[in-house]
């Protein structure tokens, strides 16, 4: 990876961070706030049944070992981060960009 280039602003604010300038501060009602949106977000409390491919099953479990987590927890942290805009349909977005293209 290149060596980013910052502006002056940037490298005023790193420069600070590395003399330990940038205190943290976490207060009992951000902490909190911050628990129950993490509880929230990890709760699972509704079931679903899906039917896929055998293909698409075995590919999921063998990408969940490779991860070291149980397949419906992948499952379940690739829908979370699509539904949460964390991840994107790359070929949608080309066939919507292409369609764009042919209305101009």
């Amino acid at each position: 990876m290149s060596d980013p280039k910052f502006s002056k602003e940037e490298k005023e604010i790193l420069k600070a961070f590395e003399a330990g300038e940038f205190k943290y501060v976490l207060t009992p009602r951000r902490k909190k706030m911050l628990q129950a949106a993490a509880e929230e977000t990890f709760k699972k409390d509704k079931r679903i049944n899906i039917r896929i491919s055998g293909r698409d099953l075995e590919s999921l479990q063998r990408r969940a070992l490779e991860e070291g987590i149980p397949y419906q927890t992948l499952v379940s942290s690739v829908l979370h981060k699509y539904v949460s805009g964390g991840l994107h349909d790359i070929m949608a977005n080309k066939a919507f960009q292409r369609t764009q293209k042919t209305r101009r």
